[in-house]
């Protein structure tokens, strides 16, 4: 049975099963929609993000659904690793990658993931994306590609490769609209969007290969791109649909990393997403952990950081009315 999400503060209880529905009313109590929109979310997150993962994509969707009425579908690439807990949840709450061919889904939303090998295609789930990505060409009205998922697709469409960062970008930055694409409505200038990457595409690349750049940053490079084929795709290199400790919790897993001896480079502490006093912190843990790299020093990781409210109100701000006027594009689509 479908859990119902009524209206942008929905108070709603588990985590999904097969399905989501999202919906809310028009304005001034005009009759409901009655066409659904049917999106699959193909959830490649690694395990401790994948629930994380769900909930941040199902509020976003919410909040932007306005008269539309939303229909999620989870699925997730067989290929990625799985703990036991995760892969019951999976077992349990997915539908299976094969049913993707015998349903009719308008969109997509395409996770990425924890890279693991040194290039794209020679990770384990590389045949089972590019089929993704071939079966939403000829088969949606639009899907979206976040992150690695990103990178995968415009590396299987038209051979443009990402470039490996000397310094993870990791922050939140602002990001100037340079396209008056309807996409773009109704949204805050500058935006501010989370992005927490290794990799970059680089925009002359992009353009050369017919893509459309629609938001940059001077700090980030491309945020967010678009190509028309058969189906729209759109392309974040950010996370709008973050939490507001997203980037909190991804630092604390890259530092514990480090003082483990997992990784070999100290991660950057987060741009743009601290106050001064919590940066001052963090800057005085980093230097205890680079003169004594133990995990035990992860016990004194500091535990009242404050993040700056405005920021976070800036990147909800910048995501919804994104989704809204993709929910827009859809419907008029299917209509």
């Amino acid at each position: 049975m479908p859990v119902v999400l009524r209206g942008p503060r929905s108070d709603y209880g588990p985590l999904p099963g097969a399905d989501v529905v999202a919906s809310s009313r028009l304005n001034g109590g005009r009759a409901q929609m009655t066409h659904t929109i049917e999106i699959g979310l193909i959830n490649n997150m690694p395990d401790a993000a994948l629930q994380a993962t769900e909930r941040q994509f199902i509020e976003l969707l919410d909040a932007a659904a306005g008269e539309f009425t939303v229909r999620m579908h989870f699925l997730s690439l067989p290929q990625v690793p799985r703990g036991d807990t995760v892969a019951s949840h999976l077992q349990a709450t997915y539908a299976d990658m094969g049913e993707l061919a015998a349903g009719r889904l308008d969109a997509l939303i395409v996770t990425g993931t924890e890279p693991r090998a040194a290039s794209l295609d020679q990770e384990p789930y590389w045949d089972s994306l590019t089929e993704i990505i071939d079966w939403a060409e000829h088969n949606t009205i639009s899907t979206i590609w976040s992150c690695l998922a990103a990178h995968a697709a415009v590396l299987h469409l038209d051979g443009v490769r990402r470039h490996t960062l000397r310094e993870k970008r990791f922050g939140v930055f602002a990001c100037t609209p340079i396209s008056d694409d309807p996409l773009l409505s109704g949204m805050p200038t500058p935006l501010s969007i989370p992005h927490a990457r290794c990799n970059e595409l680089k925009e002359s690349e992009l353009v050369s290969h017919g893509y459309r750049v629609l938001t940059r940053s001077s700090e980030a490079g491309v945020d967010m791109f678009v190509k028309q084929w058969r189906s729209l795709f759109v392309f974040f290199q950010g996370h709008p649909e973050y939490d507001v400790d997203s980037l909190l919790r991804e630092y604390r897993r890259d530092i514990g990393r480090f003082l483990r001896g997992e990784s070999e480079s100290c991660p950057p502490i987060p741009k743009n997403y601290f106050d001064a006093r919590s940066e001052s912190a963090l800057l005085a843990f980093e230097a205890g952990g680079r003169a004594d790299r133990s995990p035990e020093m992860l016990a004194s990781f500091p535990d009242d950081l404050v993040i700056r409210s405005e920021l976070v109100r800036n990147w909800r701000a910048s995501a919804i009315p994104v989704i809204r006027n993709w929910l827009f594009y859809l419907a008029s689509r299917k209509s």
